[in-house]
């Protein structure tokens, strides 16, 4: 079972390996991301934040959909985290109706980006992914941790 996708550009860090995942009351952590999935250092890295109790797992964007479609997940309470707007796209729709949330946490601010909150910066084109994913009837929300208010995704 998906508890949360969750997108952040630093995947897992302190504060999803801690308050969302005991939030969530997950078992399982899957990290979603492409360059994670053949970088034996990032992995390392990763494996560093995973909370004691967590199954972690990390796999390209393709295994994940796989993985889901398959229903290899069903039996895990499962945090999902991806790095970009692109991959929660890439992710959304390759598991054909699975997911029905995402929760954006973090994306860098760069030089062509909209501030949406302290932690959020999108480009035009993660804005517009994001609104066809609403579209889609995907619940799109803004929120870093759990005790944090969630603001609502609405296209500046």
């Amino acid at each position: 079972m998906i508890k949360l996708v969750r997108v952040d550009h630093r995947l897992l860090h302190g504060q999803v390996a801690v308050s969302w995942f005991n939030s969530l009351g997950a078992n399982t952590i899957l990290v979603a991301n492409d360059a994670v999935a053949n970088d034996d250092f990032r992995k390392s890295a990763i494996r560093l934040a995973k909370p004691d109790k967590a199954k972690l797992v990390m796999k390209s964007i393709d295994d994940s959909i796989k993985a889901i479609k398959s229903g290899a997940t069903d039996k895990y309470k499962m945090l999902i985290v991806v790095e970009s707007v692109a991959d929660a796209e890439k992710l959304i729709k390759g598991t054909q109706d699975s997911i029905k949330t995402l929760n954006l946490g973090g994306t860098k601010a760069g030089e062509n980006t909209v501030n949406y909150s302290k932690t959020i910066n999108l480009t035009h084109e993660d804005e517009e992914i994001l609104v066809q994913l609403q579209q889609s009837d995907v619940d799109i929300y803004i929120q870093q941790v759990p005790n944090e208010d969630r603001q609502e995704f609405v296209k500046k």
